[in-house]
């Protein structure tokens, strides 16, 4: 049963979402007076509740979705909130839909989408990954933390060729090889507000680190927004070179660490923006005749299911008019589709672009 505080703050935050006029987030538009009331009192096997679902967006009124997961089951538990929120954001992956089985496909058609190195400064593809058996970032205790991050850099100190590297603790890292890692964009920072108002960022910065290989082209997070993120990167446009890499690495991984599944969801991840594939292929690009008009951009990009972000990601600006375009649907599709979908729409922009 949840505690009587728990509900009490429950019913503030309910409160709170109803009277702000201005929140655009899926999460008020999707947690009714009917759905709040069914969910309220329940509370997954990890000891969860809706509270920890809704806190993030009920503080940032601003948020766009404002839902987070403390734990793999939470999906199942509180569905009549997680489902339409899935379906809105996902392009219509409705409750009776399943997700398919992971294919990354023939990795060798994928190619480069800026040969001439005109309009492409870099490239990236990541995925997410949550070890089974564990909660997500609110529920962990301490203890979880270390445990993992030991797993995680045991695991990853087993790979060899291009993924061979050296894996950094965050605890006791000096500030100038943090500063460093920060700079290259490899290192994520601590006090995203969206995540600490989730409880996600709690004994920080125990049990968190990163891994890169020599090249600094493979990287994985430990335990930042999800249990593992999985990141292939470098300069330019060579999509299919970097995809390639990510998917030698996530299966490498899988063999030695069993990942969170969901037969409907697919690989579950802490954000349910994040589900299904878990893949975000990304490029920083510049286009500026088409970026001039920023709202015609978005308009662009979302005719190919393309998100438009800040040079350094959400809730960040464009710096010098570089962009950060990266496909929007995760789920319903497979993981070579969530690529093959940003690297024909990225073909498209530029073929635009072009023409004016």
């Amino acid at each position: 049963m949840v505690d009587a505080a728990t509900l009490e703050k429950l019913e503030a935050g309910f409160q709170k979402l109803q009277a702000a006029t201005d929140c655009k987030s899926l999460l008020k538009k999707y947690l009714t007076k009917e759905v709040f009331d069914s969910l309220k009192t329940k509370k997954t096997s990890f000891g969860s509740t809706l509270l920890d679902v809704i806190q993030s967006g009920v503080e940032n009124l601003d948020s766009g979705v404002g839902v987070y997961a403390p734990d793999a089951e939470a999906y199942t538990l509180f569905a009549d909130l997680f489902d339409p929120i899935i379906e809105d954001y996902h392009a219509g992956f409705k409750k009776t839909d399943k997700h398919p089985n992971k294919d990354f496909g023939d990795v060798n058609s994928v190619g480069n989408v800026d040969p001439e190195g005109q309009f492409v400064i870099s490239t990236r593809v990541r995925c997410g990954r949550s070890m089974e058996g564990y909660p997500f970032n609110p529920c962990l205790t301490e203890a979880q933390y270390k445990e993992m991050e030991e797993k995680v850099s045991s695991t990853l100190s087993g790979l060899e060729g291009e993924l061979k590297g050296t894996f950094y603790p965050l605890t006791g890292m000096a500030k100038d090889v943090q500063q460093k890692l920060i700079d290259d964009h490899f290192l994520f920072k601590e006090g995203d507000r969206f995540l600490q108002a989730a409880n996600a960022c709690r004994f920080w910065p125990t049990g968190r680190g990163i891994y890169h290989n020599n090249d600094k082209t493979f990287l994985v997070w430990c335990n930042e927004e999800d249990h593992l993120r999985i990141i292939s990167m470098q300069m330019g446009g060579d999509l299919g070179q970097v995809y390639r890499r990510l998917v030698n690495a996530a299966t490498d991984i899988e063999k030695r660490i069993p990942f969170s599944h969901h037969g409907r969801l697919g690989f579950l991840t802490f954000c349910p923006t994040n589900l299904g594939t878990t893949i975000r292929a990304s490029v920083h690009i510049k286009l500026p005749k088409l970026a001039a008009d920023k709202k015609k951009l978005e308009e662009v990009a979302a005719k190919y299911s393309l998100q438009v972000r800040g040079t350094r990601g959400e809730h960040t600006e464009a710096e010098g008019g570089i962009y950060d375009i990266s496909n929007k649907r995760r789920m319903g599709l497979t993981e070579y589709e969530a690529v093959k979908e940003m690297h024909d729409g990225i073909l498209e922009l530029i073929k635009i672009e072009k023409s004016l």
